[in-house]
């Protein structure tokens, strides 16, 4: 047998291997991926209480509804207040207890652990726990006001403060994780690298400013792709804090889907708004992640 016919058979034996190994995965990604969002769609263009077996089709009507609905539009500007709140105050603290940890090394272990445990918590726990430490009469903030003589401070109960009281227990718990992303990058780093700047004279800021932020750079892409793409589907814990209120102050796409769907029994309006969600988080994600890149493209 000849090289060439050897080398075909030993290509063709190395597809039927990775094709062997790949089927489990791509089964199940297009049982529990593809197949729900194709669903999505289809329940889109009926109505049904998500009980009943008759699907009464109604084309493209919930769309139409969806285009013009209020309610809808004021839910993706929540969620575009949240990702930019995300994107400012995780990424900006999780760089910086980043950044003190590598200075640190390994006289900082008892700081990352103690900044890890947020994350490891149920967001439904957290929701729960600051349900009540917020609370406007026996809350935190409203206890420490009324021992000096103040009233009540009601965080989630007023429509200006609401979302911004959610968000700062939303960055509490996800900066740890973007903490450990950067961090990481950091170990990637070589540590040769530093010791020329500081032969050069280098400075700590100009070492972290010229050559630690630029060689992030890849990571922080990465992980604001992340928050921006979580921050668009959020759901859980602002469902448990504020259940989207007062009134729509806190209401975000998801939970919007959520009650249309589970509440009033509308499943084909809320699948509606599921594709419509899939449609605006493909679309800014991609618009991130071209912005981003070409910005790294260019520096």
């Amino acid at each position: 047998m000849s090289e060439k016919s050897l080398r075909k058979a030993r290509q063709r034996s190395i597809r039927i291997a990775a094709s062997v190994f790949l089927f489990p995965s791509l089964l199940l990604l297009a049982v529990f991926v593809v197949y729900p969002i194709i669903d999505s769609f289809s329940i889109s263009m009926v109505q049904w209480n998500g009980i009943s077996t008759v699907r009464k089709p109604v084309g493209l009507e919930n769309w139409k509804v969806l285009a013009v609905d209020p309610s809808f539009w004021a839910a993706f500007r929540n969620n575009l207040i949240v990702m930019f709140i995300s994107l400012a105050t995780q990424g900006v603290l999780a760089i910086s207890l980043a950044t003190f940890l590598d200075i640190v090394g390994k006289k900082g272990v008892v700081f990352k652990v103690v900044w890890f445990l947020p994350y490891l918590i149920s967001s439904v726990a957290i929701g729960i726990l600051f349900k009540f430490a917020l609370d406007a009469n026996f809350g935190i903030f409203a206890s420490i006001s009324k021992f000096f003589g103040g009233g009540t401070v009601d965080l989630l109960g007023r429509p200006e403060r609401a979302l911004l009281a959610v968000m700062g227990v939303v960055s509490w718990q996800y900066t740890p994780f973007y903490m450990i992303l950067y961090l990481a990058a950091y170990g990637t780093i070589p540590v040769e690298l530093y010791e020329a700047a500081a032969i050069d004279g280098a400075t700590r800021g100009q070492y972290f400013w010229k050559i630690s932020l630029p060689l992030l750079r890849p990571t922080i892409v990465s992980g604001a792709t992340v928050s921006i793409i979580g921050s668009l589907k959020y759901f859980d814990l602002v469902y448990v804090m504020t259940g989207g209120g007062p009134g729509v102050a806190t209401e975000l796409m998801a939970t919007m889907m959520y009650k249309t769907s589970f509440v009033k029994q509308n499943f084909g309006y809320g699948a509606a708004v599921a594709g419509g969600m899939f449609i605006l988080i493909t679309l800014v994600a991609l618009l991130v992640v071209f912005t981003l890149n070409r910005k790294a493209a260019e520096a």
